[in-house]
Formats: structure tokens, sequence, C-alpha cells
């Protein structure tokens, strides 16, 4: 009797425990499920929640999750080929001229800390987006820069056509095209570059495997 009262004893045992543990999973709120998975890699719905955040603290609204994701569909085929290229981290110079002029596109440092707060990030958290934001946008910016040529004909027209009737618009004068050379130059360079990086990024992904579960994680 003794010999088959220990493997009763630890079935019950086994049992007891199994039903405290199924109690625990069913009483614990499931924080975070996969979002899409690209190549062998996944992207996770808390960063979703994440990217959400820091627009409603920068744009003061977020895009839909659909588009969300394939914001971080694009933002890894950047990370994933900056990466295996070894391309560095911003530095701390860099990382603190993007948290100020962060700060400073808002009206005051008040609104910055209310808009801050409404959107649930830490300053911690936003300081990771804003390396994560600067790390993608230095390679795109080294990766295309070289091939985007700028003719004196395009600053004239983008003179003509954008800044003197935005300077009419507010009631202003426009600037001479010289003294507006610059800055426009550095527009229309910058226009150049999304051009090239939206190309490239459309015929990585088509390269990709992705499976998108976002309905899948609604559930």
């Amino acid at each position: 009797m003794r010999g088959r009262s220990i493997p009763a004893l630890m079935a019950s045992v086994a049992a007891l425990f199994g039903l405290a543990f199924a109690e625990l999973l069913a009483g614990q709120e499931i924080i975070d499920r996969i979002a899409a998975r690209v190549e062998n890699d996944v992207i996770l719905r808390s960063d979703l929640r994440e990217l959400s955040r820091y627009q409603q603290l920068v744009d003061g609204k977020a895009e839909p999750e659909e588009q969300l994701l394939d914001r971080l569909i694009d933002q890894w085929i950047v990370r994933t080929e900056a990466e295996a290229s070894r391309f560095p981290q911003p530095s701390e110079a860099d990382i603190n001229l993007g948290m100020e002029r962060l700060q400073s596109s808002f009206a005051s440092s008040e609104e910055y800390e209310s808009r801050k707060k409404q959107s649930g990030l830490s300053d911690a958290e936003v300081r990771r987006m804003v390396v994560a934001q600067l790390y993608l946008s230095n390679y795109l910016d080294s990766r295309f820069r070289p091939s985007v040529q700028i003719d004196s004909k395009a600053i004239a027209d983008f003179y003509q056509n954008d800044v003197i009737p935005r300077a009419q618009a507010r009631g202003q004068a426009p600037p001479a095209l010289e003294a507006a050379r610059d800055f426009i130059q550095e527009a229309l360079v910058q226009r150049g570059i999304n051009e090239q990086a939206a190309r490239w990024l459309k015929e990585s992904r088509a390269r990709l495997h992705v499976d998108k579960l976002l309905a899948e994680g609604a559930k």
C-alpha cells in the first residue's frame, strides 16, 4: 500500500501544481504578441505601440497600425543593412542635438513635457527613439547623398514655386535667391535622398519573406 501511495501523492501534487499554474496564467495579461515575421526575425506589437506613442509625441497623432507596421518593416530593412555594413551609431553630440531639435520643435518646454506625458513615453524611451531614428536617417544619408545631383535650374524652380509662394502666404518679403540658395540646395538633396530610399525600400521589400500577423494578434 505504501509503495502505491507515493505515485498517487506525486500525481496529486502534479495536478494541484498544474491547476495553480493554469490559474496564474489565466489571471496574467498577455502584454506582447508578434505583429509580423520578417525573414527569421520578428516585429512585436510593443514595437508598434512605441512607434505610435513617438508619433503622438512628435506629430500629435499616430498612423493606423497597418501603416505603422509598414514603417517598422522599412526600418528593419535599413537597420539590417546598416548593421551588416557596421555603420556607426550616432555620437553623443549628435544624440544631444537630436534631442534639442525635438524639444525646440514645440512652442515651449511646457508643451513638450505635456505632450510627452500624454504619449506615455519616458525620457529614456524618447531618447532611445531619437537614437534609432538618427541611426536610420544617417545611414540613408550616407548611402544616397553622393548620388543626388542638383543643378541651378532645379534651385531656381524651387525658389519660384516654393520659397516665394510660402513667403507671400505669410505676408513676408521672400529672401533673395542667393540668400536662400544653401537652404534650397539642402531641401532638394533631402528630397532626392527620400526618393531614392523609397525606390530602394520598395525593391528590397519585394525580395523579403514577410508575414503580417496584426489580425491574429488582435484576437
